[in-house]
């Protein structure tokens, strides 16, 4: 038997192609880009209508970020660089800012002061308080109500006690019909015995009708997802009661001791688990033989604009590389789990390449950043306007120290991330508007009408860097954010 040497290591060597290395051929084509389905699963249990999904960072999704993106049809991963108090209040507003029939209903007790009842209306961003005595619906309370009012007065002295209810079954169309007749803007639904069993809003039915494309659960709520360490239990456990999604944040999911953490974690959630990050067909082999409940992969390592993982430590799976891997091992295993291309997305047309060699949706930091929904603080800089973004590996983000097992070299004192400035883009829909055109666009020259053709009938080519420097603008004076450029 030949003995392998360290020089095979080198002639043996895979190409770990990134999306700037390739190209999407155009194919025979059939269909026109208007047309093109762009749905697709982002775990096992959950369909989203556009395949974008914001990164767990907190420069990038909290929940009005995670309510922006459901409602265009994406989902949105809220970070866990905060408590878990902070985390789950964060997967509550996603949950509360629509749904047909609210289930959580936030309420007021007869005797509380009306200093505590405008305190929590604006906590919560609602402007009335069903109020419950012993489990009982025995009155309402409206913004309008307190108004001007005595702060130091209690509930029952302002509530509006004869209440406009509704029964448990009542359809939306009965709901509409109610509201309009007694001219009311909530209406709270009461079993036989007078308790108080969901509230059901003329926002929210509004709503519905804004956002038709929205992603949403089964009772109508905006789909949520969170991230959580896989050694953090009680935050899963939290989290699990109003996330439909938990994806496990670590920087390197291939690990022993992660895999047993994350094993605990599937045993007692009932939301679908997504895990990652991995990078190689070993990996994914390895976590759909040894972990029972995969709902999903996030793929990459190093590929994140603010990631300089690879660039330390040598260490990295470029995104597209690993797509590839763990796509052909899920097909080859017979497993149906989703796979998430995370990092190193610039455009429409890397969404494309990452779908052509396997993924089913992708997950962005950068472009969701640049979003009026970002948490990241705005700036004016010479005239334009900036956001902050920084990784998650980053010095100030390691600071706060709730996300520092993201990365093993923190322990060390090595940061994997770096902090900055990003164009200000906007508004999250139109951001999502110009992804899932370019998106449509590159599926057209495919030939591809959905997702799943554009697996098979999406070929790659790879570029040469003069292939990459004559695939952009060139030879020609072009004004841009830096002077002109030939």
């Amino acid at each position: 038997m030949t003995k392998s040497t360290f020089r095979d290591k080198l002639k043996n060597t895979d190409v770990a192609v990134t999306f700037r290395d390739t190209i999407l051929i155009p194919g025979w084509s059939e269909i026109e880009p208007r047309e093109i389905d762009i749905r697709t699963r982002a775990s096992k249990r959950y369909k989203i209508n556009v395949p974008f999904i914001s990164s767990p960072m907190d420069m990038v999704t909290e929940s009005e970020m995670a309510i922006a993106l459901a409602r265009q049809g994406g989902l949105g991963v809220l970070h866990r660089n905060c408590s878990i108090e902070e985390q789950v209040e964060m997967a509550r507003k996603v949950k509360r800012a629509e749904a047909l029939i609210i289930k959580d209903v936030v309420i007021i007790a007869p005797q509380q002061s009306i200093a505590y009842a405008m305190e929590l209306m604006q906590k919560h961003n609602i402007s009335g308080l069903p109020v419950v005595d012993r489990e009982k619906l025995i009155g309402i309370l409206t913004g309008r109500d307190v108004r001007f009012a005595d702060t130091n007065l209690h509930v029952q002295d302002l509530m509006t006690r004869k209440v406009i209810t509704a029964p448990e079954g009542m359809s939306i169309e009965e709901a509409k019909e109610t509201m309009h007749k007694h001219r009311i803007e909530k209406l709270p639904i009461v079993n036989g015995q007078g308790h108080l069993k969901g509230l059901i809003t003329i926002k929210d039915i509004l709503s519905r009708g804004r956002f038709p494309n929205a992603a949403r659960d089964k009772n109508g709520q905006l789909l949520c997802a969170a991230a959580t360490s896989p050694f953090d239990l009680e935050r899963a456990k939290e989290l699990d009661k109003y996330a439909d999604i938990l994806v496990i944040d670590v920087a390197h999911f291939h690990n022993a001791n992660v895999f047993t953490a994350t094993k605990k974690i599937m045993e007692q959630v009932s939301a679908d688990v997504i895990v990652g990050n991995i990078g190689t067909y070993k990996a994914a082999e390895d976590a759909l033989a040894k972990l029972n409940k995969v709902a999903g992969f996030r793929v990459g390592i190093g590929s994140g604009s603010i990631c300089i993982t690879s660039e330390f430590t040598k260490a990295g799976a470029p995104t597209l590389y690993a797509t590839a891997q763990v796509a052909d091992a899920v097909r080859d295993l017979g497993a149906d789990v989703p796979i998430i291309a995370d990092g190193g997305i610039t455009n429409g047309g890397d969404v494309a390449v990452a779908l052509a060699a396997g993924a089913s949706a992708v997950m962005i930091g950068n472009l969701f950043a640049r979003c009026k929904e970002a948490p990241g603080t705005l700036i004016a800089i010479g005239g334009r306007y900036y956001k902050q973004y920084r990784g998650m590996g980053s010095p100030s983000a390691m600071a706060k120290r709730f996300s520092l097992d993201r990365y093993g070299g923190s322990a060390k004192g090595l940061p994997e991330g770096v902090e900055g400035w990003v164009p200000y883009k906007g508004e999250t829909s139109s951001v999502v508007q110009e992804l899932s055109a370019a998106l449509q666009a590159a599926m057209g020259y495919s030939g591809a009408a959905n997702v799943s053709q554009l697996w098979k009938k999406g070929k790659l080519a790879l570029l040469t860097p003069s292939g990459v420097a004559e695939a952009a603008p060139h030879d020609i004076l072009l004004p841009g954010e830096a002077g002109e450029r030939v």
